[in-house]
């Protein structure tokens, strides 16, 4: 037989019973398996980067498990449960691709020779979620153009939307070359606060400061040359990943050990290892 979206609800159910079911699941809240969410989605991500589709289906169920995790929270509280979750996100959808469904049902269907550009599409995209956004019940800050961005994305995650976003709306270089001039001004006042903090003059917080304006300033430079920041970053860390197992390799086969090296000894095995890279 084969398991259904169903049998796995009821799974989730049996699990969160108070007196027959798993001690550690019902001891679990919307935040303690948060974490565990953010493990799953970043082990869905490795396996899609290492083509491993056989492990992708099981990691795709554990994420999975996450949702249905939350929504038998939900309906244990009155909230929301897996039906009303699905039932908004389709509604959501529908509503926003006009391109595909045009009658805002998920039974029409759009003239094939008469389909929008990609500019469009992303045009109307952005448009109807400012719409969703204004029509959502007000807080105590005022709206912002903003909204919508998640606080708890990866620094450098938020730091292109929150970039990409401000640019739409005219708050954005005209160019490339003024960034690597604000590049260069943020490198030098890096430089000053961390002089001053080791005088006693300044602070970590302002080196800290110092640090984060830079970094911004590189995702900037990333999204006007069309590079995603956090794929940059990985390239180089597998790079510095290898190189330096290769370093460890070097060494081992010549009967030595790298904590007894000097910092000139090892850099000159690091460009050793380029070098081979290159051929």
């Amino acid at each position: 037989m084969t398991y259904s979206i169903d049998d796995l609800k009821y799974l989730m159910a049996r699990l969160r019973e108070p007196e027959t079911g798993c001690p550690w699941d019902t001891k679990q809240t919307y935040a303690s398996i948060v974490p565990h969410t953010i493990e799953e989605a970043y082990e869905v991500a490795d396996a899609i980067e290492r083509s491993d589709y056989p492990h992708l289906k099981d990691e795709l169920g554990d994420l999975l498990f996450q949702v249905i995790f939350y929504t038998q929270l939900g309906q244990e509280d009155g909230h929301f449960d897996f039906d009303a979750v699905v039932d908004h996100l389709v509604r959501k959808l529908v509503r926003r691709h006009p391109h595909v469904f045009p009658e805002g049902t998920l039974q029409s269907r759009v003239d094939p020779d008469n389909r929008p550009d990609d500019d469009w599409i992303r045009e109307s995209w952005e448009r109807i979620k400012a719409e969703e956004r204004a029509e959502k019940p007000e807080d105590d800050e005022p709206q912002s153009r903003l909204d919508g961005i998640a606080r708890t994305l990866p620094a450098m995650a938020r730091a292109e939307k929150l970039q990409r976003r401000a640019a739409r709306h005219g708050f954005d270089w005209p160019d490339l070359p003024p960034i690597f001039d604000k590049l260069h001004e943020e490198i030098d006042e890096l430089q000053e606060a961390w002089q001053a903090a080791q005088t006693g003059e300044g602070d970590a917080d302002a080196v800290e400061d110092e640090l984060g304006d830079l970094l911004f300033v590189c995702v900037n430079l990333a999204r006007f040359m069309k590079v995603n920041p956090e794929q940059a970053l990985k390239r180089t860390n597998h790079k510095f990943d290898a190189r330096f197992r290769a370093i460890e390799r070097v060494l081992a086969a010549e009967g030595r050990d790298m904590d007894g090296e000097s910092l000139a000894s090892l850099d000159r095995i690091w460009q050793r290892v380029k070098g081979v890279e290159k051929e």
